[in-house]
């Protein structure tokens, strides 16, 4: 699976920004999709999930309310919908690809190559 992220750019504290994946090979719908985000200096930390079906999601407790993220399985796409954005978000994106519905990088198999968001104060 290779993975391909966009969308990311410079926006004011309180904007919206919508960040897309797109994935090739088939049995898209067989991963669990993840964003990730590493800030300058700062680990790489888990944003959300969603499972292959995108029935069900996961939210860090810092975006929780404020992001969103969808799949269309067709398109072999997924989505991460960006609210209410903060300079403490700002940070290079990564999506990803699980056979597991989870939280810990570590049980990514497959990334992108990130995106980079900024969020000015």
């Amino acid at each position: 699976v290779q993975l391909q992220a966009s969308g990311g750019g410079l926006v004011q504290a309180g904007g919206s920004l919508r960040l897309s994946c797109v994935a090739s090979g088939p049995t898209f719908d067989s991963y669990a999709m993840g964003w990730f985000r590493q800030a300058p200096g700062k680990e790489r930390e888990f944003v959300g999930t969603i499972s292959g079906s995108g029935t069900t999601t996961d939210y860090a407790e810092s975006v929780k309310g404020r992001f969103t993220i969808s799949r269309d399985n067709v398109k072999n796409t997924v989505c991460l919908q960006m609210n209410s954005l903060k300079p403490e978000d700002t940070a290079v994106y990564y999506c990803a690809a699980s056979w597991i519905y989870s939280r810990p990088a570590g049980k990514y198999n497959y990334w992108g190559q990130g995106t980079l968001v900024t969020v000015s104060s």
